[in-house]
């Protein structure tokens, strides 16, 4: 090996090993009490979301990008981890301030800060449209116009960001995704907005059915904790950077398969 080549790797390996021993002295009593007030890491997990959680039904066993991060800050903690399943990134979010988990795993939104802080993101999910074979729309940006009618789950992610930047589209919220699918599968809709990864799968339901092309938006998803957790949301911000940095979130997207999926930018 070339000895410059030997000394860029050296470097880097002193970057990623300083950054979490860095990460370990920052493991103070306040982020602990923050963090682990039960003596375990409790995690809300979206398993509405297959990219970030899914579970085995004939194990019972959970995977995907969050199971992943969870795991690993709980052996970093020294503490057991429980998942706090939810179906709904609504009803997750909305039961912050009751205690029952300590962390979790869902996307930031200006709208969810009452009620929690964020991590800057660890992955970025595409966010586009599926729309009937008889659409005249070919593109996410020609999407945003009179008369074009929007189905989305309402309070997911990119429903949020839709209901702020939809100028001249109507917005369509339903309970959930499968009510917002049914929008467009029986023509009360014109498009349905969602993440590319899972709009793959309901084309093949739809027969005709096409994906847009491009993007309305990249879903930031992020760690979050209860609002007052300080101590324990700045030591996050130094996990999620070093995730990352250190190759853990890219490792983890690609044992999901999934498209349309990448690393966010480091933080700023």
């Amino acid at each position: 090996m070339h000895p410059h080549t030997l000394t860029v790797a050296a470097t880097l390996v002193a970057v990623i090993l300083l950054a979490s021993c860095a990460t370990m002295s920052d493991l103070t009593p306040a982020v602990r009490a923050d963090l682990a007030p039960t003596g375990k890491l409790r995690a809300g997990i979206n398993y509405g979301n297959f990219i970030l959680a899914t579970k085995d039904r004939a194990t019972g066993q959970s995977s995907g990008v969050a199971v992943d991060l969870l795991h690993e800050r709980g052996r970093r903690l020294g503490v057991p981890v429980e998942i706090v399943a939810y179906d709904s990134v609504a009803v997750m979010g909305d039961a912050a301030p009751t205690g029952v988990w300590d962390i979790a795993f869902l996307g930031s939104d200006p709208a969810r800060e009452g009620l929690m802080s964020f991590t800057a993101a660890y992955l970025e999910i595409d966010a586009t449209y599926l729309v009937p074979g008889t659409s005249t729309l070919r593109a996410a940006a020609e999407v945003d116009r009179a008369g074009v009618r929007v189905a989305a789950p309402a309070r997911a992610n990119y429903e949020l960001f839709l209901r702020r930047n939809l100028t001249r589209a109507e917005l369509v919220s339903a309970p959930g995704a499968d009510a917002a699918y049914d929008l467009l599968a029986t023509g009360k809709t014109d498009a349905l907005a969602g993440l590319k990864q899972g709009l793959l799968g309901l084309a093949d339901k739809l027969p005709g059915s096409r994906i847009l092309d491009g993007r309305f938006m990249g879903v930031q998803q992020s760690i979050a904790v209860p609002r007052g957790r300080d101590a324990g949301l700045a030591y996050l911000r130094g996990v999620v950077e070093e995730a990352k940095a250190s190759g853990l979130v890219a490792r983890a997207i690609e044992k999901t398969g999934a498209r349309g999926v990448s690393v966010a930018p480091p933080a700023r």
